[in-house]
């Protein structure tokens, strides 16, 4: 099975060597597509570097800072023109942990769709302010109440989707950019009959370099909510033809190592 990991960058110089490196160094044997707005303190050619001493390293070079959005589906459309059967996203900051990867693909084998979920049992946070718990919070328990997600964390972007389900989702036709896309592609994904499936994980905030989420991401992702749920009133949904997945059995709790250490 071909596992490809969708990683956009943005002035992430002190954590994309490493995190491309325990990636690879799964027993999955993933690819990985490293999107790179251009940034500044050289991400771009590190990455270049990476991709000339493996041939599953991809680098797209993109003009500028275009969204977090765009440059999932400029890695998606990568992936999936090479064969990719599973397809993860992933922040690059290592506030995801590459050793939760074996566990939403395994999942896979039951759900359209897996997320890694801070919001499920045995699932949290570490070193987070008491702010960000909150806004975190209350974005995913507006987002589930006025659009009826199913998943606990529906803002999250550590995922693993079917190529057939990126194939079935008109991806240009997404309006959201920035961290709001995640919420219209779960939207999409729902509406379309696709299964969600969460493995808890803890996210950790990041200990290198400045993080992305700005006062202007936090308004765009309650006007997406706010369209969706529009858009949900007055349009029916439309399922596409989707495959039978065997419903899972028993308790997947053991799929994760919940002891997982953070990266230092």
């Amino acid at each position: 099975m071909k596992v490809y990991v969708i990683v956009p960058t943005y002035n992430e110089k002190e954590n994309i060597a490493d995190l491309v490196e325990q990636i690879l160094a799964l027993d999955l044997q993933p690819y990985v597509v490293v999107v790179d707005d251009n940034s500044p303190d050289g991400t771009g050619q590190i990455a270049d570097e990476l991709a000339r001493r493996s041939d599953r390293v991809r680098v797209i070079h993109r003009a500028g800072k275009l969204g977090l959005g765009t440059a999932y589906v400029a890695g998606f459309k990568l992936a999936l023109s090479e064969g990719a059967e599973r397809l993860i996203t992933m922040d690059a900051d290592f506030s995801h942990d590459p050793s939760y990867i074996p566990a939403l693909v395994a999942l896979a084998d039951h759900y359209h769709i897996t997320i890694g979920s801070r919001y499920i049992p045995q699932g949290g946070v570490r070193n987070w302010e008491l702010r960000r718990r909150f806004l975190s919070w209350g974005a995913n328990t507006f987002a589930r109440t006025l659009l009826g997600l199913k998943a606990r964390d529906c803002t999250a972007g550590f995922r693993c989707y079917h190529r057939e389900v990126l194939l079935n989702i008109n991806l240009d036709s997404i309006f959201s950019n920035g961290y709001s896309f995640l919420v219209e592609m779960l939207f999409r994904c729902q509406r379309r009959g696709y299964t969600v499936g969460e493995i808890p994980i803890i996210f950790t905030n990041r200990a290198r370099g400045a993080s992305k989420i700005s006062q202007q991401e936090i308004y765009k992702a309650m006007y997406t909510v706010l369209r969706l749920f529009v858009s949900r009133l007055i349009r029916r949904p439309h399922p596409a033809p989707v495959s039978t997945l065997p419903p899972p059995g028993g308790d997947l709790s053991g799929l994760v190592n919940k002891t997982a250490p953070p990266h230092s």
